[in-house]
């Protein structure tokens, strides 16, 4: 029997990234090869055009999963009965601008946008912000939308995670397939960790740990975490436009996983609400190893964490802390 479809939210569907993206959910890279969805796009009313535009090409694309496209600027059609929200839009840093002056647009975006949720939505809405600061705005969107469960709101570390991947296969000229349980901890911003101290890849003889395979310390605690960390702005500067073929496809990564289940023995890495797991102080939206199932997330436990991870994880906690208080002075 046919399932039913699927309600998708894409917000700043006009946007790179929700050009890249609504393709892919329609072909069914988020939700499977048999499960139909309802793509619901909004956009800013200056951007009414093109996003009539993406609608034009998706119908043209004739996607045998797309049972229906809603392209409007109205943030409440937009957000009515949707089962999965995926926050693309925002408000981006300028020339010029101070991190507060970007916080505080970003707040009043997210607070209009999570009360249309929370009135609107499909119960048991599962939501993943991406417009940066991601971590934070997630944090908002929490606040403003105190019906959906804190554990369906979550924030894309995805990207680092499979830029870090990418990393260690090049590094070790392996599949990327083959390589596993990476973990990006805390911000999705330069002061994230990328750690390998649990990651593994598979050889013919097995599993082996990628700390002794790539055998350079310095290099794994040296270039590979700036590369990780400052690999979005190195896009921007080689393409002249922000990540958004890679954005959009870690997305799909984050909402397939988490509805579909992540493989035995496997942890990903999403933006979630810390309950204190690792010494991380509870009340952020930080990036954790997660296994999924039945779709829900749950925060690997018993992680070994030396002096060096130790103080990364606290200094990105920290930044978390600063840009929570500076999003919470933008409310008053």
């Amino acid at each position: 029997m046919a399932k039913e479809p699927v309600r998708v939210l894409v917000t700043g569907a006009a946007g790179q990234i929700g050009y890249a993206l609504v393709p892919m959910i329609a072909r069914g890279v988020m939700l499977g090869a048999d499960q139909p969805v309802i793509l619901h796009l909004l956009d800013i009313a200056p951007a009414a055009e093109a996003l009539n535009g993406v609608k034009m090409e998706l119908v043209d694309a004739a996607f045998p999963l797309l049972k229906g496209v809603v392209a409007t600027t109205d943030v409440v059609e937009a957000c009515t009965g949707v089962n999965i929200a995926v926050m693309v839009g925002g408000f981006p840093r300028k020339e010029g601008m101070e991190r507060k002056d970007v916080m505080s647009k970003n707040v009043s975006i997210y607070k209009s946008q999570a009360s249309a949720l929370e009135k609107h939505a499909a119960a048991n809405c599962k939501v993943l912000v991406v417009a940066n600061p991601a971590n934070t705005n997630a944090l908002i969107l929490k606040e403003f939308a105190p019906s959906i469960p804190e554990k369906n709101i979550t924030c894309l570390t995805r990207l680092d995670h499979n830029r870090a991947l990418g990393q260690v296969s090049e590094r070790l000229n392996v599949q990327v397939s083959d390589v596993k349980n990476v973990i990006i901890w805390g911000n999705h911003s330069s002061s994230q960790y990328p750690d390998v101290n649990h990651a593994t890849v598979k050889t013919p003889s097995g599993e082996k740990a990628v700390r002794e395979l790539v055998a350079d310390d310095a290099w794994l605690t040296g270039e590979f975490i700036t590369t990780v960390q400052q690999r979005g702005a190195a896009i921007i500067k080689a393409r002249k436009f922000s990540s958004a073929l890679s954005a959009a496809s870690s997305a799909c990564d984050h909402i397939r996983d988490w509805v579909l289940g992540t493989p035995e023995g496997t942890w990903v890495s999403m933006g979630v609400y810390s309950d204190g797991s690792y010494n991380v102080p509870s009340g952020l939206i930080y990036s954790f190893p997660v296994t999924c199932q039945n779709g829900e997330w749950k925060i690997v436990q018993g992680l070994s964490i030396d002096e060096f991870s130790r103080k990364k994880l606290d200094a990105t906690a920290d930044e978390l802390s600063e840009e929570k208080a500076l999003a919470y002075s933008c409310l008053s």
